[in-house]
């Protein structure tokens, strides 16, 4: 077992020139230490067992070797990368486009479940040089015939542990049974659970055994703060949250991708910058939200873990975890994406009642208190719209030619010799439409919000009487706060019957596979 200290560079670790301009143009100089010990060692055609967490920079310390080992004028598979979501599979394949973007003729092809066969079974014909896909879709493509990996040189297996749980262990060692014995095999896991452990003893040579570290540390620039909220009330929460702080860009992390849809479209409902970024979008799409939020054509991106790893982007000055996370290194990845480079962020955690238990066990990890919110008053928010509302007028004044309006106010007031004061307030009123400028004061909001810290001081400022402008509760749709039955018996789960079982060559993990991929629910809600 090896965990280096050494300090290298990129340029110490005899990558092919191609690869190592690419990631001299993406800027990075020194290698994570997963990269800096997996890199020589692929390089070199050894076997690897990394253990290390999400966001270390696993996908670039095994794509960045195996572009540079791969034989270009070869038109047959030579590589293949297997992950348990679909989205992690599109997120690799892009990584593998964009090193290998001095690489003439480079070609990798995602390929999962949901997508049809016919253009996947078309650049298959064509040639491809990577295949990264999901167990499940890369089967059915070796049983028809359809990916022949009789010249495979590298296996790797990226999120092992994750594809445990997600019940797809069996068909990762039937793949792998079905792969040339000298290929070389690079395992990845965040953890290392027996039947992982058994994958690499039965299937590996003498691997190089890495260990990195698990980093739970968070940025002391960033400062952390809870909101205790009801599930149902979270809307508008946040709207009053959003409404008071003082942000320049936010990302929103949600669990599933509908709701990273819902939530933007509630959001541009109440005026904000909102947009979703989420696995449907198509690369193009993905880089023109990322820009608009560089460039402040929009404020607001709402995302999933998975979607927005990576995601760096200066103006994000708030991360707010509209749902709370499923595990302490996600909380930390997640608010990892504000207080970059020295800057200082704001990272602010929605927690229900139920929740609390992981809101204690981030912060006994992490070894930092996040410190209680009180929520937003109305008067706080009407002096914050005020003030918005007067900045408007000063960068109006400053920057725009008012002379036909100076003249049209002028005339108005000489025909109706009405106070000058009258005509602004009026302009003033027209210019905030039907919604008018201030809210009005809900005392019930503060009496419940009262009762609620009797009974748990630690629930200060928890928000739990908003209501719909006809006075009903929010949908659940979006709100729902689900955790696995066994652990948490009290939380209200739905059960579906499907008509398909063994009979059907069915197991309970394609079925779970397929939840999770499709509909994007983490598994821990399946």
């Amino acid at each position: 077992m090896s965990n280096t200290s050494k300090t290298v560079t990129f340029n110490d670790l005899n990558l092919a020139p191609a690869v190592l301009q690419a990631v001299t143009d993406a800027g990075y100089e020194t290698p994570s230490p997963i990269q800096a010990e997996s890199i020589p060692a692929i390089l070199s055609g050894r076997d690897v067992l990394g253990q290390a967490q999400t966001g270390t920079g696993k996908t670039a310390a095994f794509a960045l070797p195996i572009l540079s080992n791969l034989e270009m004028s070869a038109r047959h598979v030579q590589v293949l990368v297997l992950t348990p979501t679909r989205e992690l599979a599109i997120q690799v394949a892009e990584a593998f486009q964009s090193y290998a973007k001095h690489i003439k003729g480079f070609h990798v092809l995602p390929i999962y479940g949901g997508q049809s066969f016919e253009p996947q079974l078309k650049a298959l014909r064509r040639g491809v040089h990577v295949v990264v896909g999901t167990p499940g879709r890369v089967m059915d493509h070796m049983r028809r015939k359809t990916l022949k990996l009789d010249n495979l040189s590298t296996l790797v297996l990226d999120e092992a542990d994750e594809m445990l749980r997600m019940g797809f262990i069996d068909d990762v060692d039937w793949i792998l049974s079905h792969t040339p014995e000298d290929r070389q095999i690079a395992l990845y896991s965040a953890t290392m659970p027996a039947q992982v452990k058994k994958v690499a003893v039965n299937h590996l040579n003498n691997p190089l055994d890495i260990k990195i570290a698990n980093k739970t540390a968070t940025a002391k620039n960033i400062n952390q703060r809870y909101w205790m909220v009801s599930g149902l009330h979270k809307l508008d929460a946040l709207t009053r949250l959003l409404e008071t702080e003082d942000f320049d860009g936010v990302l929103i992390f949600v669990r599933t991708k509908v709701a990273t849809e819902e939530l933007a479209d509630k959001l541009k409902a109440r005026g904000f910058a909102a947009e979703a970024l989420n696995g449907d979008l198509v690369q193009k799409q993905r880089e023109r939200l990322v820009n608009n939020l560089k460039n402040g054509t929009i404020d607001i991106l709402i995302g999933t873990d998975v979607v927005a790893r990576g995601l760096d982007v200066e103006r994000i000055s708030h991360v707010i975890n509209y749902h709370i996370p499923y595990d302490v290194e996600s909380y930390v990845h997640r608010i990892g994406r504000t207080g970059r480079a020295g800057r200082s962020g704001e990272a602010i955690l929605f927690v229900a009642r139920r929740e609390q238990r992981m809101l204690r066990m981030i912060e006994k990890t992490t070894k930092q208190p996040i410190k209680p919110m009180k929520m937003p008053t109305v008067s706080d928010i009407n002096l914050q719209r005020m003030q918005k509302f007067k900045d408007q007028i000063s960068d109006t004044l400053a920057s725009a030619d008012l002379g036909i309006y100076q003249q049209l106010v002028r005339e108005f007031q000489t025909e109706t010799d009405n106070d000058p004061m009258q005509i602004a307030a009026a302009l003033a009123l027209l210019a905030q439409g039907e919604k008018g400028i201030l809210l009005k004061e809900e005392k019930h909001v503060y009496d419940h919000e009262k009762e609620g810290n009797k009974r748990n001081p630690r629930n200060a400022g928890e928000f739990r009487d908003s209501r719909t402008p006809r006075g009903e509760p929010e949908t659940r749709s979006l709100e729902t706060e689900a955790q696995a039955l066994k652990k948490h018996p009290d939380v209200a789960m739905q059960r579906y019957c499907l008509a398909v079982g063994y009979n059907h060559g069915v197991k309970p993990g394609n079925v779970v596979g397929m939840i999770i991929n499709e509909a994007e629910i983490d598994k821990d809600y399946v």
